[in-house]
């Protein structure tokens, strides 16, 4: 639908993104930058996925 693939990742089973995102999950990350942290804002996540169609 909108040209992208969600990669999910255990931070659990990497000790250096469980030092850095232990307190807040879940990390959205869109073209190599941290979007949100903790919560997800939907409208925003929308707006943010569309500037990306193909």
């Amino acid at each position: 639908m909108y040209g992208f693939s969600i990669h999910e990742i255990d931070i659990d089973t990497q000790p250096k993104l469980l030092e850095k995102y232990d307190t807040c999950v879940p990390v959205v990350e869109i073209d190599d930058k941290v979007r949100f942290r903790g919560t997800i804002n939907e409208v925003l996540l929308v707006r943010l996925i569309g500037t990306n169609e193909s």
